[in-house]
């Protein structure tokens, strides 16, 4: 969480940057301090703090002190331990888990459900207008695309996903209002996925980005979804991204369902699953 807010800093308004320095300074303290003392150390006033939070993504005060005062108690700070060249099988297999899963209980910490509703209000709007949904990712990010193509088209969702950057900017020129593309990035400052990106908002679609704080993707879509980490862009491939970033569009997808409802889903699902049969062995 303290990386994020870090990652935000340069973005964020002077009032909000000094709100933030302070609750990097002393972020135990920061959670326990009621507002208006927040407000007297900062020399900003009461709603420049709220306005912080919603900034660095959170429902506003109490569900950024919240998640600071999980992050500071609980003992699950991300300390990632990169792969040596003399690591055992054993050794290796411990840090890809451990950073693996303390990257997930970094997310649940620090997620904003305020942002995840707004992605999931957009979705739907796109859904029951019968518009289009499409997920852009090029690399890595380009099979998580490909991931959520799969997962969203099983709801009935009028879905594709492209990881060529001509088709992305290609298909981004014909969206229009109601439809919705994912846009997603480990970095947040790949070229054809900010022109892609870019074009699809002109054109009037919700923007949607998966991507790190503080990147510009980050502040080109509609809606930001964090996925921060510390892994590095220049050892081996990337995998605590690549794993973050199918968490994030699980949680969408599964959210999705619930929202569709069972009335409408389980006889697809069913008939899918029939269809499916001939195709495994007896």
């Amino acid at each position: 969480m303290l990386e994020r807010i870090q990652a935000a800093l340069p973005s964020l308004a002077p009032a909000e940057q000094r709100v933030a320095k302070l609750c990097l300074a002393d972020p135990r303290a920061f959670a326990k301090l009621p507002v208006g003392v927040l407000a007297d150390r900062s020399h900003v006033s009461k709603p420049t703090v709220v306005r912080f939070c919603r900034s660095v993504g959170y429902d506003g005060l109490a569900d950024f002190k919240r998640k600071l005062a999980g992050t500071v108690n609980e003992g699950v700070p991300f300390i990632h331990r990169s792969v040596d060249s003399d690591d055992k099988t054993a050794d290796v297999m411990v840090k890809v888990i451990d950073n693996t899963v303390a990257a997930f209980l970094k997310y649940r910490n620090e997620a904003s459900t305020l942002a995840i509703d707004r992605a999931l209000a957009a979705l739907m709007v796109a859904y029951e207008g019968k518009h289009r949904i499409q997920f852009f990712g090029v690399g890595n990010s380009g099979v998580v695309a490909q991931d959520a193509q799969h997962k969203f088209f099983r709801l009935g969702v009028n879905t594709v996903a492209y990881s060529d950057g001509h088709m992305q900017v290609m298909s981004a020129s014909t969206l229009v209002a109601g439809d919705c593309v994912v846009v997603i990035s480990n970095s947040g400052r790949t070229r054809d996925l900010m022109d892609a990106c870019d074009i699809a908002r002109k054109n009037g679609a919700t923007t949607i980005v998966i991507t790190a704080s503080g990147s510009p993707l980050a502040r080109a879509g509609h809606v930001h979804l964090s996925a921060d980490h510390p892994e590095g862009f220049d050892r081996y491939s990337p995998m605590v991204s690549r794993l973050l970033h199918l968490m994030i569009i699980d949680i969408l997808a599964t959210c999705m369902a619930l929202r569709i409802g069972g009335e409408t889903l389980q006889p697809l699902l069913s008939e899918m699953k029939n269809n499916l049969r001939s195709k495994r062995y007896t």
